[in-house]
């Protein structure tokens, strides 16, 4: 249960509340313990001397203690509420806030389906035990400690037939729970994997129709299922066991108060009021244990949902701001590669880049061209940090970008990549994400230099159209002209275009470079391009092979001293070589 006390922090917000909700669950069992005891006045002191006034009078004070005992309960019940409630949201808002933390790295090794597991059904696991403290978990130990009293105070001769049944049932309690918290953590696991596929299926179902594979996909969500399933049985089936057994043991004890009981007052040595009272002390002080054996699931399912959300809260950023960092007044967009080797695994990965030099002066344009896997993204996700290099620096205007702020670097920084996200909303708001008090005529302006404003224009309400989920009623070229124009609104000091064209024609794109080069003068831009014919302009082209900078220069330079160069450009244009000498 260590996990699950560290999530009592989050409580520490809420303990007025909880206060007043275990101030008033004291009064709901001060109220309940005092009905047995009431009971045996009336049998004792009304019944046996046939008193109506006592029975009547004591009838009434058993009424108004059950009144108490509801209305305590239903005011113990709203504080409670509040309390798991409250809890819970911070819990979730922490939880999206240290994910909003996390570098790319982090997010690599995490996958998205078990974040939102994490946030959701672990949360809910762990909210639902916090009420429970509040009601259950607390009103149980104070009912059984004060029937105790209660019993022993009545008939201690009984009550010892109670302490010895308690170890029984405590013994039974510890360890079927020892043996349910590991598997409702394999339960959570095999959740996580559920809306790892889950998530898939439902991203990619029109690819998924395209390839006729609806069949694949049920059967792999089946598979997924079932083992849930099967997980879910295995410890329900565990916890089954629980509960009866300790019924019969509690039915035991009655029983033996009963006879035990029964003998006394044959004997004259205790009253039938007193045997009454004593049986519902001891159905008090046994009950609250069979109440604990039913929380042994939902504690045990909190334990491994607590542990599970520790795991993401303990998790440190890989990118982090250092404890001391510079500042950098007007920048002017100088970018340096300086000996950069890179890996995705540093303790055991091959090198994705491997001893990079390479200079951007401000202003200029700097395209990247290279085969697949040649480590062209890796190269310009080095420049905002959203990983580090592993051995030498990247700098900006001579400034370790490590030893920037993290928020100063990134507000340089505009990026539109491939793989374009867009979020809810209307379109104007999808572009001024980075900059939301952005006028519009500047959104107008930059959707203008990105192409995007006559087909906006086309749609009934303009740049009020909201998109749909992920902008699904927009074209792969229409999305990729809108995240152009999201980065360049905010008049970034560095601009880069991871491959942001790849779905737009040809025209169009050419419109766009145009565009850029009048309206990003003083931005060093990098472009990462399939297209040859995107970067003929480029003050600078960098080939990249296998991680290593194989060529650079201009497109007329390249043509005249790069193999790799003048094969891809023979093989997209072909033709005489564009001035390569023969």
């Amino acid at each position: 249960m260590k996990s699950f006390r560290r999530i009592l922090s989050f409580v520490s917000p809420y303990r007025k509340e909880a206060i007043i909700s275990m101030a008033l669950l004291l009064g709901v069992v001060a109220a309940d313990l005092a009905i047995p005891r009431l009971t045996q006045r009336v049998i004792d002191e009304g019944i046996q001397n046939h008193d109506l006034h006592t029975i009547l009078t004591t009838s009434l004070l058993m009424l108004g203690a059950a009144i108490l005992s509801a209305g305590f309960s239903v005011g113990n019940t709203v504080f409670s509420v509040r309390v798991a409630q409250g809890t819970g949201a911070d819990l979730r808002s922490t939880i999206v806030r240290k994910i909003q933390t996390f570098s790319f790295g982090n997010l690599d090794h995490i996958q998205t389906g078990q974040l939102m597991v994490r946030t959701t059904s672990d949360v809910n696991q762990v909210q639902t035990i916090v009420q429970m403290s509040l009601r259950i978990l607390t009103r149980a130990p104070l009912w059984m400690i004060g029937s105790i009293v209660m019993l022993i105070l009545t008939s201690w001769q009984l009550a010892l037939l109670m302490l010895a049944l308690t170890p029984l049932i405590w013994g039974l309690i510890w360890v079927i729970g020892a043996k349910a918290q590991p598997i409702f953590l394999a339960v959570q696991k095999k959740l996580d994997k559920l809306n790892q596929v889950l998530q898939e299926n439902l991203a990619g179902v029109r690819v998924v129709k395209a390839f006729v594979r609806s069949e694949h996909e049920n059967t792999r969500f089946d598979g997924v299922n079932i083992t849930l399933m099967n997980e879910n049985i295995r410890v329900m089936q565990l916890l089954a066991l629980l509960i009866p057994t300790m019924m019969f043991l509690v039915n035991i004890g009655i029983v033996g108060v009963v006879w035990l009981g029964g003998n006394m007052v044959i004997q004259g040595d205790l009253t039938v009021g007193e045997l009454v009272a004593s049986i519902n002390y001891l159905s008090y002080s046994l009950f609250p244990m069979l109440m604990l054996g039913g929380m042994v699931g939902p504690l045990s399912a909190a334990d491994a949902s607590s542990a599970r959300i520790y795991e993401v809260l303990d998790s440190a950023a890989d990118v982090q701001d250092r404890s001391q960092t510079r500042t950098l007044d007007g920048v002017k967009g100088r970018v340096a590669f300086e000996n950069v080797y890179f890996s995705y695994n540093h303790a055991s990965g091959e090198p994705v880049l491997r001893d990079i030099n390479l200079v951007a002066e401000p202003g200029q344009t700097v395209a990247i061209l290279g085969a697949t896997g040649s480590g062209k993204s890796s190269l310009v996700k080095l420049i905002p940090r959203y990983y580090d290099v592993e051995k030498g620096c990247v700098t900006l205007d001579g400034i370790d970008v490590r030893d920037l702020p993290l928020a100063l670097l990134r507000a340089q920084t505009g990026i539109a990549l491939q793989e374009t996200v867009l979020f809810s909303g209307t379109i104007r708001d999808n572009i001024r994400y980075g900059r939301p008090d952005a006028p519009d005529e500047e959104v107008i302006s930059a959707a203008q230099t990105a192409q995007a404003h006559d087909f906006i224009m086309s749609f009934p309400n303009k740049y009020d159209t909201v998109l749909g989920q992920r902008g699904v009623n927009l074209s792969g070229g229409q999305k990729q002209r809108l995240a152009i124009a999201r980065a360049v609104l905010i008049r970034p000091k560095i601009l880069i275009l991871d491959d942001s064209t790849s779905a737009v024609d040809v025209e169009t794109e050419v419109l766009i470079e145009t565009a850029l080069d009048k309206l990003m003068t003083e931005s060093t831009t990098f472009v990462i391009a399939q297209r040859i014919s995107t970067v003929l302009n480029a003050d600078k082209i960098v080939v990249l092979d296998r991680g290593q900078i194989a060529a650079e220069g201009t497109h007329t330079e390249l043509m005249t001293s790069s193999p790799i160069y003048q094969e891809i450009y023979d093989s997209q244009l072909g033709g005489d070589g564009g001035g390569r000498d023969d």
